[in-house]
């Protein structure tokens, strides 16, 4: 039987993308914050990015979206380099921040609008169509005309979710999507980043510390480790894992004796 991944290739024009990350390296002044990741994301793949605060998550997520270049190595999207504005014309991409960054001054509709408005990107009957779409799916068009004050903080998740979809895009990336979430949010959000490419055929790269949000719903994760790709498998393998690094992160020791925040150095996440 193929994979859900396989269907939407076969059956989707708007294809997702791979992306490709060779030696990439990233240092500020002195500091070395990446150092020589190398890995491939494949197309439709939910490739999840898991790490300790500090270990280069969220840094090398900025690459991915364009908004850093490398200090040493690239990243490439279908071969092409993000940080070049042909390379952001020719495929779609988002991004959804931890914090969500929602305009306040505008409703939920108006949030998943500005974009589409702004560049021209279909009449406004078409742009209409494609927002309450995006709603539906998140099944938030209740939510249109709330100010982004009244919603709860799983809420304004999904609606920053439906942004993002609002573009169509070919690759999306996350950031903490779970973050300040309870647990049963937290879920909630997991099984709509899972399902997303039933309704859209796009690549999706997770930046989580949300254990079974990446074990759950990822096809492979990438654990960073001190600013190293220390490991990328199957959920399954790590389960399995004895190595000490992937178990200390999955299943950390608390030893009030020996208490591990006296050996932590402040670092970017």
């Amino acid at each position: 039987m193929a994979s859900n991944r396989e269907n939407i290739l076969q059956r989707d024009n708007h294809r997702p993308v791979a992306v490709e990350v060779t030696g990439l390296g990233k240092c500020y002044g002195s500091q070395e914050v990446l150092t020589d990741v190398s890995f491939r994301v494949e197309p439709g793949e939910i490739f999840v990015i898991m790490g300790p605060s500090g270990s280069g998550k969220t840094v090398l997520l900025r690459h991915l979206a364009g908004l850093e270049s490398p200090t040493t190595g690239q990243i490439t999207i279908n071969g092409c380099d993000p940080t070049l504005a042909e390379t952001r014309d020719r495929f779609a991409l988002a991004l959804v921040f931890q914090s969500g960054a929602l305009l306040n001054s505008l409703s939920v509709y108006d949030n998943l609008a500005l974009y589409p408005h702004e560049h021209r990107l279909g009449s406004k009957p078409e742009i209409r169509d494609r927002v309450m779409r995006a709603l539906r799916i998140l099944s938030i068009e209740h939510a249109a005309h709330k100010m982004p004050s009244e919603l709860s903080g799983g809420m304004r998740k999904r609606v920053a979710i439906a942004r993002a979809l609002v573009m169509e895009p070919q690759l999306l990336l996350y950031d903490e999507p779970t973050s300040e979430l309870d647990p049963t949010m937290a879920a909630t959000i997991a099984e709509i980043i899972g399902s997303l490419r039933e309704e859209y055929a796009v690549t999706s790269v997770v930046v989580s510390h949300d254990r079974d949000l990446s074990l759950t719903i990822a096809d492979r994760v990438a654990l960073m480790h001190e600013g190293r790709l220390h490991t990328v498998a199957p959920p399954a393998d790590y389960r399995a894992s004895t190595d000490p690094v992937v178990a200390d992160f999955l299943n950390p020791k608390i030893d009030l004796k020996n208490p591990r925040f006296k050996n932590l150095e402040a670092k970017p996440s």
